[in-house]
């Protein structure tokens, strides 16, 4: 019944209730999925294998950094009475900030902020560069606002810009407000029409040496059609924890 309450709550507001629907419709999709999973199992490849020939003093930091966000993010959750999920793929999304040095990193999907903390880590071992994130309320939970990014260490967060409306107004916002993207990161709605509307918006800040990371490729088909538009090699496909994230740029120094 809280559920529900909760969820009731974050539907009267006319612009959260339309991202609700969305979403709930969308999950319904499963465009080509049998190809699609085919062709993942048929491109996969380790990342540690990958990662490690880049650089493997960097792979090894990376691992590090993600053990010390799991065990500070577990004493943080733990006084909270409710699950906010845990973290993905931080030890990647570290190493690939650290490697790249981007001036601007986008993300959508923040959830408890794994993702945000292990980025901004980066950026300030880096020395430089700026978070955008994109993110949507947790509607089953009261108050949800004051928990997205809640793992998110306080002294990082100068570099970092939080909005929390949906990908589809965060992203107009975030497009007005910067001219290029080093690294883009896409955790968040997981249907094809939802990726494809922020990569065809984000597409324009795109260059040549820009590097774009999506998680949950599995999910449908968009990730193997979005680097068969792109006409491009540089794409990578890994097997993570049971799931699989994709990698579209070139990576060489």
């Amino acid at each position: 019944m809280r559920v529900l309450m909760n969820i009731l709550a974050q539907a009267v507001n006319p612009t959260r209730f339309r991202v609700m629907a969305t979403k709930a419709f969308r999950r319904l999709e499963r465009k080509n999925y049998q190809k699609n999973m085919d062709w993942l199992r048929e491109n996969a490849e380790s990342y540690e294998s990958y990662l490690s020939e880049l650089d493997e003093d960097l792979w090894r930091e990376a691992q590090e950094v993600e053990d010390e966000i799991d065990r500070k993010a577990k004493e943080k959750l733990s006084s909270l009475p409710f699950e906010l999920g845990v973290g993905g793929a931080t030890s990647l999304l570290y190493f690939f900030a650290r490697f790249l040095k981007p001036k601007v990193v986008v993300e959508t999907g923040v959830a408890a902020g794994f993702s945000s903390q292990g980025f901004l880590m980066a950026l300030r071992k880096n020395g430089f560069g700026k978070l955008y994130s994109s993110d949507f309320p947790y509607f089953r939970i009261a108050e949800p606002e004051k928990y997205i990014g809640y793992v998110v260490d306080d002294d990082l967060k100068a570099n970092w810009v939080l909005r929390v409306d949906g990908d589809r107004k965060n992203i107009e916002e975030f497009s007005a407000a910067i001219e290029h993207i080093d690294l883009v990161h896409y955790d968040s709605d997981k249907s094809y029409a939802g990726r494809r509307w922020v990569m065809d918006r984000l597409g324009a800040l795109l260059g040549p040496s820009s590097v774009v990371l999506m998680d949950d490729i599995q999910d449908n088909a968009f990730f193997m059609d979005y680097v068969s538009d792109l006409r491009r090699d540089t794409w990578k496909v890994f097997h993570y924890r049971g799931k699989f994230v994709g990698l579209v740029g070139n990576l060489t120094r």
